[in-house]
């Protein structure tokens, strides 16, 4: 690695352990949602998240990039593609169970997926949802 391309000093070199910890903490995530996505949603009769649509690794390919450069690049696209693949399965469960979106409050970032939820403190609309997903999860148990 070229630690003078990126001005490495004592302050990156001290980062390295705790930014490395997260790998185990990352793949037990990976193990567990990877679980609940496979039993979960053919319960719910919700289509699996493609894995591929969220996890490339792709970059640790580029011959200009040293070996120390491409296990970082490995990490970074592993540990961030991985983060947004569980929640997009969280996402599509919240959707599943609830699809309301939060009170709004000053400063807060509602998420993009809850876009189309129901306003909060609306009943009727929630009891209308309700009432849809019962239905529509008949028919799909029907055509079996």
């Amino acid at each position: 690695m070229d630690y003078k391309r990126y001005g490495l000093n004592l302050r990156h070199w001290l980062s390295w352990p705790f930014i490395w910890a997260v790998l185990i903490p990352l793949l037990l995530l990976d193990i567990f949602a990877e679980i609940y996505h496979r039993v979960s949603f053919p319960l719910y009769r919700l289509e699996y998240v493609k894995r591929k649509d969220y996890i490339k690794l792709d970059r640790y390919k580029l011959p200009y990039l040293t070996w120390a450069d491409k296990i970082n690049c490995l990490y970074c696209e592993y540990a961030n593609g991985l983060l947004h693949y569980v929640s997009e399965i969280a996402a599509v469960t919240e959707k599943y169970w609830c699809g309301i979106k939060h009170q709004p409050t000053k400063g807060f970032h509602e998420p993009i997926h809850q876009k189309n939820f129901l306003k909060y403190g609306d009943e009727k609309a929630f009891k209308e949802y309700c009432k849809m997903q019962r239905n529509k999860n008949k028919s799909k148990i029907n055509k079996k």
